[in-house]
């Protein structure tokens, strides 16, 4: 698995294209276009995605979107999905309310 490490490499200008407005990430809504411009941006890795757009951060941590954003992102970039690092991994979480840690016995 390689590293996307050249930030000079041009990619070219972003041409929007007509499937830009496909929801990629449904947990938190975000479009095949605005992961498109990202990459155009400078945001090479999936974690820059992940820190810029929220993608994967949601209910479901990336189990729905993280393979379509990997290709989008090496789409953009003319590599092979292999070659891009994969995001950091974390268990999913929900919020727990406060009532449930109060009725726990010690």
């Amino acid at each position: 698995m390689g590293k996307v490490t050249d930030r000079f490499k041009n990619i070219g200008t972003f041409i929007p294209q007509q499937d830009d407005e496909i929801i990629i990430c449904r947990c938190e809504e975000i479009t095949k276009g605005e992961i498109r411009q990202a990459v155009h941006e400078g945001m090479f890795t999936l974690t820059e995605i992940r820190r810029y757009l929220r993608t994967g951060m949601g209910l479901c941590q990336g189990q729905t979107c993280g393979r379509l954003v990997k290709g989008i992102v090496a789409k953009e970039l003319g590599i092979s999905p292999y070659d891009l690092e994969p995001a950091t991994s974390r268990a999913p979480m929900r919020p727990i309310e406060m009532i449930v840690y109060a009725n726990e016995e010690i």
